[in-house]
């Protein structure tokens, strides 16, 4: 599967992005969809996920009542809501998916084989 993330940008902090991620090819809805995060000079670090049948939903603490993920299979397409934004979660941000996570590996970034090109978040103090 082929995934195009999009919807960064620039944003005061309080303010709120969505981020996409589309996918190619008929079977998106087999595969578990997360968003992970780099900033610079950090370690790529997780954000959320969705699992495929389920659609249980994994956050990061930091990010916790702030963000929603959610997907819409008939689209082939993830989102990130992102509200509150503070300055800290300016980072690019990539959405990855793979058939085969398990539970125990959803937090885990070598747990997936498919990667968007990332999309940059940029939040102003």
């Amino acid at each position: 599967v082929q995934l195009q993330a999009s919807g960064g940008g620039l944003v005061q902090a309080g303010g709120s992005l969505r981020l996409s991620c589309a996918a190619s090819g008929p079977t998106f809805r087999e595969y578990v969809v997360s968003w992970f995060r780099q900033a610079p000079g950090k370690e790529r670090e997780f954000v959320a996920s969705i699992r495929r049948n389920s659609g249980h939903t994994t956050y990061a603490d930091s990010v916790k009542g702030r963000f929603t993920i959610s997907r819409d299979n008939g689209k082939n397409t993830v989102h990130l809501q992102m509200n509150s934004l503070k300055p800290e979660d300016t980072a690019v941000y990539y959405c990855a998916a793979d058939r085969g996570v398990i539970v125990s590996s959803t937090r885990n970034s070598r747990a997936y084989s498919n990667w968007g090109q990332g999309t940059l978040v940029t939040v102003s103090s």
